[in-house]
């Protein structure tokens, strides 16, 4: 039986509860990975009814940032316990004092608040303290134009302009600001938020290792959850052993999830290829799982793709879709396909390859397995338009 895409979102959700993902591709790339059908409408219902609250979780330079989603009876134990420095300044200070008095505010009121006669002043501070994870918004309407605007910035960097300014305020200042704090207050102590949180690992990785929780940046590493997981193997919720080779010996599993991971390799015949956004948490290499060697220098950046075959990686195509990285083992004609639907089903507008494993496209040894994917000869090489 099929899921209904409501349905299939809120578990998705709930997967991902505390995992910090880049904003840029939540919606274009790891919810659709998770939900078929995903529609941004069914996200903005769970947010506009209260369910679901979203937190910053630290810039990605000037043009991104990390968010985490959360359920709202659950943001006190998952919320992400930032290790920045709070943004100083005068403005920084108002919009939290504002904040903390008169709670819940639209953005004229923090204009008058803050007092400044240009709101591209505001408006930069009031994202400093989003990625901060010191303020959220009740809507995804603002993140969404702070992407947009800041793929425009990159094209015009001299005055990055955070959203047309409007009557109410710009796209990127819309909907009632708040401070996290407000979401936050309750059972917040060390151990509840251990539980929380070794209890989220299990159900978003199946198996839970040292180097996950690391990646994850985990509070108190690994060893602040260590005697969670210790506990719940005691009580039966889980299981440790040596289920992943190369990695530590202390490692915890759900119930089941080994005996679903040898079911799933025993009975594969055909290879099973996947195309993830890199920084999806669902993608491993870079985090949990070393990258194997290869010419080039892959990463988990934001916009940046990489093709699994039976999980492990056959190509990393780099932020820009212009140069490609392929890995030892990885037989073209079998991920090219996986490459060129990126473009086809419209997460990006064009790939148009111009290096890859450092020589020019063209000169790509298995460069026919490219253009019988579909990929056109363009002017720089392999190139295909969505």
């Amino acid at each position: 039986m099929r899921t209904a895409p409501g349905a299939a979102l809120t578990q998705a959700l709930e997967r991902l509860q505390g995992a910090a993902i880049p904003a840029s591709i939540l919606e274009r790339d790891v919810l659709p990975a998770r939900v078929q059908g995903f529609r941004a409408a069914d996200l903005d219902a769970l947010t506009a009814g209260g369910d679901l609250v979203w937190i910053g979780a630290g810039a990605l330079g000037r043009n991104d940032g990390r968010v985490t989603l959360l359920f709202r009876d659950r943001a006190a134990a998952l919320a992400p316990q930032s290790s920045l420095d709070p943004p100083a300044g005068s403005v920084h200070d108002v919009l939290r004092e504002h904040l903390a008095r008169r709670g819940a505010s639209f953005w004229p009121d923090l204009v008058q608040a803050a007092g400044t006669g240009d709101p591209h002043v505001l408006l930069r501070a009031l994202w400093d303290l989003v990625w901060a994870g010191e303020v959220t918004n009740d809507t995804l309407a603002p993140l969404r134009a702070f992407a947009r605007s800041a793929r425009r910035a990159i094209r015009s960097p001299a005055r990055p302009r955070p959203g047309a300014l409007r009557h109410a305020g710009p796209p990127a200042g819309a909907g009632r600001w708040s401070l996290v704090a407000d979401l936050t207050t309750g059972s917040t102590n060390t151990t509840t938020r251990a539980v929380a949180g070794a209890e989220r690992l299990l159900d978003r990785y199946g198996v839970v290792t040292r180097e996950a929780v690391l990646a994850e940046g985990t509070p108190g590493g690994f060893a602040g959850i260590y005697p969670v997981l210790r506990a719940m193997e005691e009580s039966g919720k889980a299981r440790r052993g040596y289920f992943v080779a190369g990695l530590g010996a202390a490692q915890f599993a759900e119930p089941g999830a080994v005996d679903r991971l040898r079911a799933t390799r025993d009975s594969r015949t055909d290879p099973v290829v996947q195309t993830l956004a890199a920084a999806d948490p669902a993608q491993p290499y870079g985090a949990a799982l070393p990258w194997p060697a290869t010419p080039g220098r892959p990463s988990r950046a934001a916009g940046a793709f990489v093709v699994l075959v039976d999980g492990a990686p056959a190509a990393f195509l780099e932020r820009g879709a212009k140069t490609l990285v392929t890995f030892p083992g990885a037989n073209p004609t079998i991920w090219a396909d996986a490459l060129a639907s990126l473009a086809k089903d419209g997460r990006l507008r064009t790939i148009e390859l111009r290096q890859i494993d450092g020589v020019p496209a063209r000169e790509y040894p298995s460069v026919d397995a490219l253009y019988g994917a579909g990929f056109l000869d363009g002017y720089y090489g392999p190139t295909m338009r969505g």
